[in-house]
C-alpha cells in the first residue's frame, strides 16, 4: 500500500512520515525542495499547484493524506491559494486518478471562518473536499505541539524567560502531533464509519485548556514558574503592529492571528471525537509538553 501525502516537509507531515515508516507502509511525498533520501519514502519534486506533479504523486497510490496548508502569513490571499484553491487542486488530482480515499487535515479554525481570513480559507477547502465524490474524512485538529513545531514554539520561548503572554478569557484544546499522525494514518484504511465524517481530535482534557493553565503548563515543562500577562485584542494587535515592523514577513503575530487567537473558545467539540473504540490519545498533554521542551533544547532552539 502506498500513502500519497502532501505537506510532508513540514511540522505535521514528518510526524506521519515517522508513523507510516513505523507501519512499514510506503509513502509517496511532495516537495518542494530536494531531499535526504528516507526508507519507504519516494519524493516527489513540485507543490500542490503544479498539476504534473500531483499527477507523479498521487498515481497508484491507495489513498491521499492532505495535510500541506499555510498556518500563518502576511499576505492573506496565500492562504486562499494554498488552503482553498491548492486543496481543489489536490482533490482534482484524487478523483482523475481514481484514487477514492481521502483524508483531509483542516483546522478548528474552519468552525469559525468569519474570525479570520485563515479560517475562512480552511472552511473553503473543506467545502470543496465534502462536495466530492471521495471518500472523505476531515480532520480539525486543535493546538497541535511536539518536537520540530514552530509555533507554539513561541510559547516554549517566552516561558524560558519567565513571562509567558496571553490573550484573556478563553480556552483551547491541544494533540500531541505524533497522536494526530498515528490517527491520519488509522483513517487510510478504516472502515465505512469514518467516512464522510468531521473530527476533531485532542488529548481528551474535558473543557480542554484554560489560556493561563496551559502557559503555566509550558513554564513547568521549561523549568521555570511563569508570569503570565494576559492582553485584550486591541493591545494584541498593537502587538502584531509592532512584531510586523521587527520581523516583516517572518512575523508570528499577525493581525489575522490575533483575529482568531482572541476567539473565546477554541476547544474541541466532543461530539465530533473520533470514536474512542477506533483512536484515542497517548501522550498525557504534560509529560509531551516535557518531551518537547527537551526536543528544543538538544535542538539548541531554547
Amino acid at each position: 500500500m502506498t500513502i500519497a501525502l502532501t505537506g510532508a516537509t513540514g511540522f505535521v507531515g514528518q510526524a506521519v512520515l515517522d508513523e507510516a515508516a513505523a507501519r512499514g507502509l510506503e509513502v509517496r511525498a511532495l516537495t518542494r525542495r530536494p531531499q535526504e533520501g528516507r526508507e519507504g519514502v519516494t519524493w516527489v519534486r513540485g507543490d500542490i499547484s503544479a498539476r504534473p506533479a500531483l499527477d507523479a504523486l498521487i498515481d497508484g497510490a491507495r489513498a491521499v493524506i492532505h495535510v500541506a496548508g499555510v498556518v500563518n502569513t502576511p499576505d492573506p490571499a496565500v492562504f486562499e491559494a494554498c488552503n482553498a484553491l491548492g486543496t481543489r487542486e489536490v482533490a482534482g488530482a484524487a478523483l482523475d486518478a481514481g484514487v477514492g480515499r481521502f483524508v483531509h487535515v483542516s483546522s478548528l479554525a474552519a468552525r469559525e471562518p468569519e474570525l479570520s481570513t485563515y479560517g475562512a480559507s480552511k472552511r473553503r477547502g473543506e467545502e470543496i473536499v465534502k462536495a466530492s465524490p471521495l471518500d472523505w474524512t476531515v480532520v480539525r485538529p486543535p493546538g497541535v505541539f511536539g518536537p520540530r513545531d514552530t509555533e507554539i514554539f513561541e510559547l516554549f520561548r517566552a516561558a524560558k524567560w519567565g513571562v509567558v503572554p496571553m490573550p484573556r478569557e478563553g480556552r483551547s484544546s491541544l494533540i500531541h502531533v505524533a497522536d494526530l499522525a498515528r490517527l491520519l494514518v488509522d483513517l487510510v484504511d478504516a472502515g465505512p464509519e469514518v467516512l464522510g465524517q468531521v473530527y476533531e481530535p485532542d488529548d481528551r482534557r474535558d473543557g480542554g485548556w484554560e489560556h493561563r493553565e496551559l502557559a503555566k503548563a509550558i513554564g513547568a515543562a521549561v523549568g521555570r514558574r511563569v508570569f503570565v500577562p494576559q492582553f485584550s485584542r486591541p493591545t494584541l494587535l498593537g502587538f502584531s503592529r509592532a512584531d510586523r515592523m521587527l520581523r516583516r514577513g517572518k512575523a508570528k503575530l499577525t493581525a489575522d492571528r490575533v483575529n482568531y487567537l482572541t476567539h473565546p473558545d477554541w476547544t474541541c467539540d466532543p461530539v465530533k471525537a473520533p470514536p474512542a473504540s477506533f483512536w484515542t490519545p497517548r501522550i498525557e498533554t504534560e509529560a509531551g509538553l516535557a518531551e518537547t521542551a527537551e526536543w528544543y533544547r538538544r535542538e539548541g532552539w531554547l
